[in-house]
């Protein structure tokens, strides 16, 4: 037998710690993108979580795990452009509510279910969507996220998000910097923002913050003689 005194199987408590940690690290990066999350879901415990999102038989059931978060006050200011003329409107955030799903699909995730994933973001009217699989997409279907006009849609492997990158003792800390902010970097050391030394949009930490195209980060490490030192990225 397989199974233990609970008659849950040693399977699915593998299956279900290692969606605990999926889970966590998914509201953790949604926490440090800006997006308010509560200490409950953060924090969450295995037991909670088992309690929470398993069926009858013990196992993940993903069709429970959906998330949506909205955009703190922080997190607006970061995306909010800047006037180009005083005469101009004030600039709108480009930011707004987030919508998280993790496919039940464990193989043959394709173009269908991309589709039903980026329809539910339109009808929805969310900013931006998360689409979180078991296994690899097809090419055809991870260009199909692209195809929403003014939303983002994003995918992640929930294998990508077992480990939560930015706590490895290596990884430095990353701040995205707010247009206005920016703005005065660029003027303070007459550059133009492709003089700065570069990050790709596919890097992990970029995905892990959703970096866009164009905006910069500053990257704060430590120094044994100056305590810190800050370096500056541009996302291409």
């Amino acid at each position: 037998m397989d199974d233990n005194t609970s008659g849950v199987s040693k399977e699915a408590e593998r299956q279900v710690s290692r969606l605990w940690h999926t889970w966590r690290t998914v509201h953790s990066m949604l926490s440090d993108r800006g997006y308010e999350v509560s200490d409950d879901e953060l924090k969450i415990s295995l037991a909670d979580f088992t309690a929470r999102y398993t069926d009858s038989m013990g196992f993940p059931e993903r069709t429970r795990m959906r998330v949506v978060a909205i955009p703190s006050e922080a997190m607006k200011a970061k995306h909010t452009g800047l006037k180009r003329r005083p005469t101009d409107p004030e600039p709108v955030p480009d930011c707004g509510q987030i919508y998280v799903e993790f496919c039940a699909d464990s193989s043959g995730v394709g173009a269908k279910q991309v589709r039903a994933f980026i329809h539910t973001v339109d009808e929805g009217n969310y900013h931006s969507g998360i689409f979180i699989t078991q296994t690899p997409i097809s090419p055809s279907a991870v260009r199909l996220l692209t195809t929403l006009d003014k939303r983002i849609c994003e995918h992640f492997q929930e294998s990508d998000l077992l480990v939560n990158i930015t706590k490895h003792e290596l990884v430095p800390k990353h701040v995205l910097l707010s247009a206005e902010e920016k703005a005065r970097l660029l003027d303070r050391y007459r550059l133009k923002e492709s003089q700065l030394p570069r990050i790709q949009f596919s890097d992990p930490i970029s995905r892990y913050l959703g970096l866009r195209r164009g905006q910069v980060i500053k990257i704060i490490r430590k120094s044994e003689t100056a305590g810190r030192y800050a370096s500056y990225r541009w996302v291409i």
